[in-house]
């Protein structure tokens, strides 16, 4: 008989005498198997008065209806001592194997809180380890759905071990097939590195948790209190850590979002991702931007409703949608084909780029990459944001993490530069000069080392020293300073930029552009791998 805390089973707990004939057996077997599913009642009980779903239940919301194949439901741990050979659950607390989602494979494994706390253990781990090497055979995405209190203390170093091997695998699998981990419960210590080291991360709010020390190791420590969700929870990896991709309210939506992550996304880094028939019209005029993007370029905008015009059906799926939001970071279709949008965010911080936003940005970019999404960036930055906590926290580096990612990239790549594009930031932001395979323009492009009050009060300052009225030179020098070198038409004239289009044709520019640039083949540098600024 199970207890409250999942440790079903006991040793001597195994069918009776064998059956008679074939027929018995097979019955023998269904009822086993109907035992192994439904679990212990109160630890089920115990699960939702959490709010929690069961592994299962989550397992059946992720996947196409009848699709799952589980693979070792029977398994059971060897450990003894502290009791544990009188405690051997089937699964060991573990649910592993596969089914469909929208029709294509995807592997999954799903830790079960009701058994042993979730806790990792050597069978437990041995499971993970086997799908994670299948998915990986396979070709085909990895879900985890974690839910688990980390190592089995009462299996000591083998439970640290067993974590050992799924960090290998995660570093491994790492752009060869999408990873996704699901946090649905807490997730402390090292078990919080797998996570870390997959494409995305997903979390619920008010039930999952990721930290590396727990409130009461911070406070012995360092004195500060702080509550679990303060220190881990969904809206602070969300927001502040960037841990955190997506933070969703339940468990359904949660779920629900990872399938739709799953539609765009290829099943390895040997495809493309899954195209769509569009019913948007691929040539359909995008007149709303010419009143959504205001031609002052000091008059801020919503970048999110420029990206919802141009792509398909006004459809994305933005990622780390609340952290670093200066920088936008999304995946959306064009003419039925995924693509992967960076844009500034001229709503927060004018959309300068700082740490934050170059560090999620050059991620982003390097998904795209590894799983052959084209990228399209919409440009309209006035620089890098200047102070003292950024250059000390290494502005310098991680700036040069974007630029690495954008160099580095050999999908299709195109940018598209709508006002500002000033100094460092305008290389940065995908320009020709790093490897742009096409860079168009809004008539409303500035294109420029500075704005022309800056460069006009540097490259003159002589001059508006020495006038009688310095304030009206000042804006002589500024206006024509403007008309010299920052006109629409100066970084077309100079080969930097392919046109200057009409905005309400971008839609239709931008189709086309990467219809022509579908089959684009790039050698690289033979090489073990880059060293990419840390």
């Amino acid at each position: 008989m199970n207890t409250h805390e999942g440790t079903t089973d006991r040793a001597d707990a195994t069918p009776g005498a064998p059956a008679a004939d074939l027929r018995g057996r097979v019955a023998e077997l269904h009822a086993l198997r109907e035992r192994v599913e439904q679990g212990d009642e109160r630890a089920t009980a115990a699960q939702r008065g959490k709010g929690k779903l069961t592994a299962r239940e989550r397992i059946g919301l992720l996947l196409d209806p009848g699709s799952f194949q589980e693979v070792e439901p029977l398994r059971r741990h060897r450990a003894t001592g502290f009791g544990l050979e009188d405690r051997r659950p089937h699964t060991d607390g573990v649910i592993t194997g596969w089914g469909t989602v929208h029709g294509r494979t995807v592997f999954v494994y799903a830790h079960d809180f009701r058994i042993f706390g979730g806790a990792l253990g050597e069978a437990h781990a041995q499971k993970i380890h086997r799908i994670m090497d299948r998915a990986v055979a396979a070709g085909a995405p990895l879900v985890s759905l974690n839910d688990g209190a980390g190592a089995r203390i009462q299996e000591g170093v083998t439970a640290l071990a067993g974590y050992g091997g799924i960090f290998q695998r995660n570093t491994r699998a790492s752009g060869v097939i999408p990873q996704i981990s699901v946090m649905l419960g807490p997730c402390a210590g090292g078990a919080a590195y797998s996570p870390a080291l997959t494409d995305f991360v997903f979390m619920v709010r008010e039930t999952s948790q990721m930290f590396i020390t727990g409130p009461d190791v911070v406070q012995a420590v360092t004195g500060e209190r702080v509550s679990i969700g303060a220190l881990g929870g969904a809206d602070v990896h969300a927001e502040v850590s960037g841990v955190a991709h997506f933070a969703h309210d339940d468990e359904e939506t949660c779920l629900e979002e990872v399938r739709y992550l799953l539609s765009l996304l290829p099943q390895n880094n040997r495809e493309t991702p899954p195209a769509a028939l569009p019913e948007d019209p691929v040539d359909r005029p995008c007149e709303a931007l010419l009143d959504l993007v205001p031609a002052d370029g000091n008059r801020p905008y919503d970048m999110r409703r420029v990206v919802e015009e141009l792509v398909d059906d006004g459809e994305v799926l933005e990622v780390h949608e609340r952290w670093a939001a200066n920088v936008v970071c999304a995946l959306g279709r064009l003419g039925g084909q995924v693509v992967g949008l960076v844009a500034n965010q001229p709503l927060v911080q004018a959309g300068v780029l700082d740490i934050d936003a170059s560090e999620k940005a050059a991620r982003f970019v390097q998904m795209c990459d590894a799983f052959n999404i084209p990228l399209v960036t919409l440009v309209d930055v006035p620089g890098f944001l200047p102070g003292v906590d950024q250059e000390h926290n290494g502005i310098i580096r991680r700036g040069a993490k974007l630029l690495y990612a954008y160099c580095n990239a050999t999908v299709p790549r195109i940018s598209v530069i709508l006002r500002k594009a000033y100094g460092g930031a305008y290389i940065v932001m995908d320009s020709r000069s790093v490897g742009a395979d096409l860079t168009y323009a809004w008539p409303t492009n500035e294109v420029a080392v500075m704005g022309a009050e800056g460069a006009a009060n540097v490259v003159f300052r002589r001059r508006i020293r020495a006038a009688e009225d310095p304030e009206a030179v000042r804006r002589q020098l500024v206006k024509e300073y403007r008309a010299e070198l920052m006109h629409p038409y100066h970084a077309a004239e100079r080969g930097l930029i392919d046109d200057v289009i009409d905005p309400a044709d971008t839609r239709r520019i931008l189709v086309e552009s990467l219809r022509m640039l579908r089959a684009k083949h790039a050698d690289l540098a033979a090489r073990k791998h880059g060293n990419p600024p840390q």
